[in-house]
């Protein structure tokens, strides 16, 4: 795989001195999500604590908030946490409706909030998230930053419906592929980094910049992300192994293997994700083709190109310590390990 394991230690190095280049303000964050989540009602309350206390990375927060210093905000008022709240409050609500339309029961190692307490609450939670956040936005008031984060969020729900609308169809074209991953994953990425640009009062070049930063950034990291369905231990990756299979999607190893393989393999990919539930035979059949077609490590090639546009954007600013935090995280959407 390349490079990839060696510049793992480096990768996680490279996450924690982004933490702690800002980590007095992403405490002020956490802080103003507790206060925003809070509720009379009891079951919205622990459910939204749970969920909140599950082992986030915050990286989208943190994104916005490294965005904001490298792009000159003065951090003298508290607009960097507000926003950085609504980023990470429009990403935690995705996460609860993803697992209600993923029926999922595992994520970050521990039990999912709808395995807990059943769909209904989750996506009703899911939906108070929201709400929430766009009171954060309005009482903001910057609408340019409004517009960007409510348009972000319809292009999520957008990605995800695209997902579904294309679930199973092992021919899946990878233009389609980035598409919804470009929709569903890089757009909150892309929407936090240049929330930081708007926040500083950044030029146009600039807002690009960083826009194009936190987009590739989420190609890259969506992309590994599915790799790493095919080949990490769930100890390690919290989720389980094979769950993009057994749910039917089709990510970019399947469309690697079903572009390369003969007829017979082709024809088996196209059986097995007709079918309403796959095996474990099914799964090991496709490893087999994963690993002939070396569909893993070809994937993270193609998630390096990512990260490496993502870290020239950047390169319009001066050399300074935010800009070399922000330019090595690239690193960390192929090369994390947690």
């Amino acid at each position: 795989m390349g490079s990839v394991i060696p510049l793992k230690k480096f990768a996680n190095s490279a996450y924690l001195d982004l933490k702690n280049l800002v980590n007095n303000r992403l405490i002020e964050v956490e802080k103003l999500i507790e206060i925003k989540l809070d509720s009379k009602v009891s079951l919205i309350k622990k459910m939204s604590d749970y969920h909140l206390k599950s082992g986030g990375k915050r990286l989208r927060a943190l994104l916005t908030l490294g965005s904001a210093k490298l792009a000159g905000y003065d951090q003298k008022g508290t607009r960097d946490v507000n926003l950085s709240a609504c980023v990470e409050l429009i990403h935690s609500a995705t996460l609860l409706h993803d697992d209600v339309i993923d029926e999922s029961d595992l994520r970050r190692g521990i039990k999912t909030s709808n395995a807990l307490w059943g769909n209904q609450s989750s996506i009703l939670v899911g939906d108070y998230l929201l709400s929430r956040c766009f009171e954060i936005m309005v009482d903001d008031g910057d609408l340019e930053i409004l517009k960007l984060l409510s348009s972000t969020s319809s292009k999520i729900a957008q990605g995800e419906v695209k997902q579904l609308e294309h679930k199973g169809e092992a021919d899946l074209l990878e233009e389609t592929y980035i598409d919804i991953i470009n929709l569903k994953t890089a757009a909150l990425f892309s929407a936090a980094t240049k929330t930081g640009a708007c926040l500083a009062g950044s030029n146009d070049k600039e807002k690009s910049a960083l826009e194009s930063y936190g987009k590739n950034i989420g190609l890259a990291f969506q992309i590994a992300d599915d790799a790493l369905d095919y080949y990490s231990k769930e100890i390690i990756f919290g989720k389980k192994i094979g769950k993009d299979f057994y749910e039917g999607k089709i990510t970019l190893p399947l469309i690697i293997i079903f572009q390369r393989a003969d007829g017979k393999e082709r024809n088996f990919l196209i059986n097995t994700f007709k079918k309403l539930e796959r095996t474990k035979e099914d799964f090991s059949k496709t490893l087999e083709l994963i690993k002939k077609y070396k569909a893993v490590e070809d994937s993270l090639q193609r998630a390096e190109y990512f990260v490496n546009v993502s870290h020239d954007a950047l390169g319009i600013f001066e050399d300074c310590s935010e800009k070399k935090i922000l330019q090595n995280l690239t690193g960390f959407s192929l090369n994390r390990s947690f």
